[in-house]
């Protein structure tokens, strides 16, 4: 974060100081990072006492402080030195809170977080840092990760740790920046019309990506309508210098050309797509090749990360680079050194007995459920010794289209000629797979129903042979990430992809 003093602080978010002196406000200043978590503070930090599912933060300010936070930022005093805001002072900010059900305690802080975070934003562009905000139903994480890694030869960037998208990690991920940073990559997440809206107030982007719209938390916006237009907020907060980057193999994504100011830059396979990728291959662990046309020259590429899915992703990070500077060769190098960066995204290790296992199990909705299946399907066709497996849990927050997107799922694993369907859970959408399997292929047993993780474990560990290809995905919530990371703790060595000529595999984080 720049430098700011405790006063200073103060005054942005209107709170009043508690257990420290107008004099000693003024003279300390934040040096250190901002955090949530006591455990991660530096010395000079600020430390945000919020409520979590499990305890208080307003509880470890003191300990904060004695681990060399410079004071504490809060909803009541804490008896350490503390900006306190009051609950009434989060009245205007109710529209910015996505996914923490909290007090009115948490409520002000998030508030007073957002006004810090957007006065530290606004001065940084002010000395000329450019801001990247993505959305999309799908892809987001690993789109993000794909930007970094492209303006990183650029300058400095920061960007979020995995999923750090809503009220508390966006403005968390603004003030990493500091006056030597180039580029802040901003995921933007949204439950509700608005949120979006409210993200890029907090800093505004000067690019903006927009992916996808698909139903994702189609239980809590109703219709992909909706969801387009939640999305769309995204361009509309774009200034008419700004550049808007649009998905044009998306309908509802290439519309959003209309309802922004900023110049519009297309991407994807479409003919319309000022920036396209042609001649599309994959290799044996789905990792793209392609060749990118784009005005400025073509180029071939050949990606690091998994699923012919992440081409779009890849042609959106590519289009942000060319607007920022980058000739198409720099975009392929980085492009070819960008391995998955966000753990539990496509992650794929295989085990020194030849077992490939596909951890995508941090998040799922029909789109990436289709796309990680695409994906399994590829790598088992083209690795050709072995059995695909696809483990799946449930998605969340689909509402009255749960029974029947779950059903496609289980339909769709026996079109692409999965080998071994195994649904993880109980109750009617995890029955609802199971059935579309069975219903669409008379699979009988080749279409397993467990009732959790372990009991998948359970199962995988007594069938699973040398060459097989284990794709483990469902929402977070599920918790099947820990299931795909038994199965590589099973074995004492999972060597990475290059190693050796005959090796199947790759060791990387995210997706």
């Amino acid at each position: 974060m720049i430098a700011l003093t405790v006063a200073q602080i103060a005054e942005i978010v209107g709170g009043r100081l508690a257990d420290i002196t107008v004099d000693e406000a003024a003279e300390r200043t934040i040096t250190g990072t901002v955090e949530f978590d006591s455990r991660a503070l530096t010395s000079g930090g600020l430390f945000l006492a919020l409520p979590g599912a499990r305890s208080d933060g307003h509880d470890f300010a003191a300990a904060a402080v004695e681990s060399g936070a410079a004071a504490v930022l809060a909803a009541r005093p804490v008896g350490v030195p503390a900006i306190v805001v009051p609950p009434a002072a989060a009245a205007d900010a109710n529209a910015g809170v996505l996914e923490h059900d909290v007090d009115g305690s948490g409520a002000a802080v998030l508030a007073a977080l957002a006004k810090l975070a957007a006065a530290v934003a606004s001065e940084l562009v002010a000395g000329g840092l450019t801001i990247v905000g993505v959305t999309g139903s799908s892809g987001k994480t690993s789109t993000k990760d794909l930007i970094a890694a492209v303006l990183r030869p650029l300058g400095e960037v920061i960007a979020p740790p995995g999923s750090f998208n809503n009220e508390l990690g966006l403005p968390w991920t603004v003030l990493r920046a500091t006056g030597t940073t180039d580029y802040l990559v901003l995921e933007m997440s949204a439950r509700h019309p608005g949120n979006i809206a409210a993200l890029a107030a907090i800093a505004p982007p000067s690019i903006a990506v927009v992916l996808n719209v698909g139903t994702a938390h189609l239980g809590e916006f109703g219709s992909r309508e909706i969801i387009a237009a939640t999305k769309g907020e995204l361009v509309q907060a774009v200034p008419a210098a700004g550049v808007a980057i649009l998905n044009a193999d998306d309908p509802m994504v290439a519309a959003m050309a209309d309802k922004t100011a900023a110049r519009v830059v297309r991407v994807g396979q479409s003919a319309t797509a000022d920036i396209r990728a042609v001649d599309i291959d994959l290799d044996d662990l789905a990792r793209p090749r392609f060749t990118l046309v784009a005005p400025a020259g073509s180029v071939e590429v050949q990606l690091a990360v998994h699923g012919e899915h992440q081409v779009g992703n890849a042609l959106s990070a590519a289009a942000v680079a060319l607007e920022c500077g980058a000739t198409p060769a720099q975009v392929a190098t980085a492009l070819a050194g960008a391995g998955p960066a966000s753990r539990h995204r496509m992650e794929v290790h295989t085990r020194a007995d030849g077992v490939t296992v596909v951890n995508d199990a941090y998040n799922a909705n029909p789109d990436s459920m289709k796309a990680g299946l695409q994906a399994l399907a590829v790598m088992a066709r083209k690795n050709g010794s072995g059995r695909s497996w696809a483990v799946l849990g449930e998605m969340g927050e689909l509402g009255d289209e749960s029974i029947t997107e779950h059903d496609r799922v289980g339909r769709l694993a026996v079109r692409l000629d999965i080998s071994r369907l195994v649904v993880v859970g109980t109750g009617r959408t995890m029955n609802a797979m199971h059935h579309g399997a069975v219903m669409e292929g008379s699979w009988g047993s080749e279409s397993t129903m467990v009732d959790d993780a372990d009991a998948a474990l359970e199962l995988l560990r007594a069938e699973l042979q040398p060459g097989d290809v284990v794709l483990v995905k469902a929402s977070n919530a599920a918790g099947l990430g820990s299931l795909a990371e038994a199965l590589l703790d099973a074995e004492p060595t999972v060597r990475p992809r290059g190693e050796a000529q005959d090796e199947r595999g790759n060791r990387d984080g995210g997706a």
